[in-house]
């Protein structure tokens, strides 16, 4: 597939191309299924240390590369880095996930100034670099940041898991919450900024907890939050494409799409090719959407699936990916076979 004038196949249609086969790369491509990734990461006392090396996070991201025909690399860091950067506290358990001090606990919230979290931010923007400079022309570079509903919940409540702790302080204090996806807004919007001019050449908002939302909440915290990122970066210079994925955002995702300024949209697992194309404006360029466990099931049932994806966006600009990241149970031989299933391998 390649480049024409050596802009990379994942852009060409993030600018509305249609390619067969289309340009693929997968949601934490680099990562715990690959055993080399696995030793790199002992190299690090904390996850966050990891991610704030910008050797480890840079030699994170080849392994993928170097081991499938992939279209894009994407920055290995965290959405969490965001709130660490505002001066909050996080941590990683191990086989858990990652903790916060829960605000919700908190009488009065406070955040450290958005210009000295950039600076925190430092390494993040070394690593970009660094990868930009290792990877080749027509290779995409991701940057990325959480969307400020999913980064606003881990901080409200601490952990993951299940959002009613976050969604009811949003009843009970909208004030405080306003101010904190105001705050988030600012911190990524710079975040991603510094990122696309250290290399980034497109970027993805991860709004992974879109689910579960009334209309009237969908609205005040995807839809508003993520129109005034949108704003905020195009005011701060950057005019790089940007992947919106409201994971479960279901029957609100065209408005999310009409309404909030991406570029294109990551679709996930349960939604239906044909609903997103019509829910999406015409012509927006899509991506997704396989089941992340038919990668660890592989052999003809993973055939299947990704065959079925790459049937279900064949009239659409499609991105092929997962519907969600990679599980640490997929096999490196499933990711490979997948890659050559979709790039017309027999």
């Amino acid at each position: 597939m390649g480049s024409r004038e050596g802009v990379p196949a994942l852009i060409r249609v993030l600018n509305g191309e249609r390619l067969d086969p289309p340009p693929v790369w997968i949601m934490r491509q680099a990562g715990r299924y690959l055993p080399e990734y696995r030793e790199l990461r002992t190299r690090a006392k904390s996850f966050l240390d990891f991610c704030y090396s910008p050797a480890l996070a840079t030699e994170a991201v080849m392994q993928p590369l170097r081991r499938f025909p992939l279209d894009a690399a994407i920055l290995f860091s965290d959405i969490l880095v965001v709130p660490d950067a505002l001066g909050r506290k996080v941590w990683f358990v191990e086989g858990e996930g990652p903790r916060l001090n829960p605000l919700s606990e908190e009488e009065t919230w406070r955040f450290d100034d958005p210009t000295r979290g950039l600076q925190r931010l430092a390494p993040v923007y070394e690593a970009v670099e660094r990868i930009k400079a290792a990877i080749p022309k027509d290779i995409a570079l991701i940057g990325f940041c959480g969307g400020p509903w999913t980064v606003a919940t881990y901080m409200l409540q601490g952990e993951g898991g299940d959002k009613e702790r976050a969604r009811r302080v949003v009843y009970d204090r909208p004030a405080d919450v306003d101010v904190l996806l105001e705050t988030l807004i600012e911190m990524s919007a710079q975040h991603l900024t510094a990122q696309v001019k250290a290399g980034a050449d497109c970027l993805q908002i991860f709004e992974s907890w879109s689910e579960g939302l009334p209309p009237a909440q969908f609205q005040q915290l995807i839809i508003g939050p993520t129109r005034k990122l949108m704003n905020r970066l195009r005011d701060l210079g950057v005019t790089v494409p940007i992947i919106g994925f409201p994971r479960g955002s279901g029957a609100q995702l065209g408005a999310y799409a009409d309404e909030t300024g991406v570029t294109a949209l990551g679709i996930d697992t349960q939604t239906p090719a044909d609903f997103a194309i019509q829910a999406a404006p015409s012509g927006m360029p899509l991506q997704g959407n396989l089941d992340p466990l038919a990668l660890v099931v592989g052999g003809e049932a993973l055939e299947r699936a990704a065959r079925d994806v790459l049937q279900a966006f064949k009239d659409a600009p499609h991105i092929f990916n997962l519907g969600h990241g990679i599980t640490p149970q997929a096999t490196p031989e499933n990711m490979a076979r997948l890659i050559q299933v979709v790039k017309g391998g027999v």
